[in-house]
């Protein structure tokens, strides 16, 4: 028996549509396990006219592929449940076409030459920037890199900002962050005592 107090069923056409929402139509699948992180960048990159579609995980983010079939993807290499590149296979299947962006905080030349062989079109150490994974998404083929942003981090800001990550994720732990990064407890609380450098 239906509840009197619910309202009337909504019908699936009056359900907003995120690529509808964006005025773009540019389904774009997000896939990092870091859920600060996957909001600040799914609502940049809706600013930048795509159609986020945003998964913690593998699991979610094979239905969302399979429902949508994104015209990009950036994802993040490492997640709870195994890797990024777990999904290029299948998002290539459902759309050769996709353009996808790996991101990692655990950047190395192998894992960087794993990614573009395996089909990604770029590959970003994080923190990333919303406007290097636009111009990584959107670039030709024929571009090669993008040209350098008008006010680049410092080298010094993106040490800091990874460390500061690592610390996060190490639960504010100055030891098993300094164990992580392979540094001396000491220098790492210097630095954690320190302001962050100038961008």
């Amino acid at each position: 028996m239906d509840d009197p107090n619910q309202g009337p069923p909504i019908a699936p056409s009056a359900v907003a549509d995120p690529a509808e929402q964006s005025g773009g139509g540019r389904y774009l699948l997000l896939v990092d396990d870091d859920a600060p992180l996957r909001r600040s960048l799914a609502r940049a990159l809706e600013r930048r006219g795509f159609a986020v579609l945003p998964a913690e995980g593998l699991a979610e983010a094979r239905d969302l592929a399979r429902a949508h079939r994104p015209e990009f993807a950036v994802l993040d290499m490492r997640l709870a449940e195994g890797s990024g590149l777990e999904l290029l296979q299948l998002l290539r299947e459902l759309r050769p076409e996709v353009r996808i962006v790996i991101v990692t905080g655990y950047g190395n030349i192998a894992t960087a030459v794993a990614a573009i062989k395996a089909g990604a079109v770029d590959y970003l150490a994080k923190p990333v920037d919303a406007d290097d994974v636009a111009n990584a998404l959107l670039k030709s083929n024929l571009d090669g890199l993008p040209p350098p942003r008008d006010n680049p981090m410092s080298a010094d800001r993106v040490r800091w900002e990874h460390i500061q990550r690592v610390f996060e994720q190490c639960n504010r732990n100055v030891s098993e962050t300094a164990r992580r990064l392979n540094m001396h407890r000491r220098t790492l609380q210097r630095i954690l005592n320190k302001r962050a450098p100038r961008e």
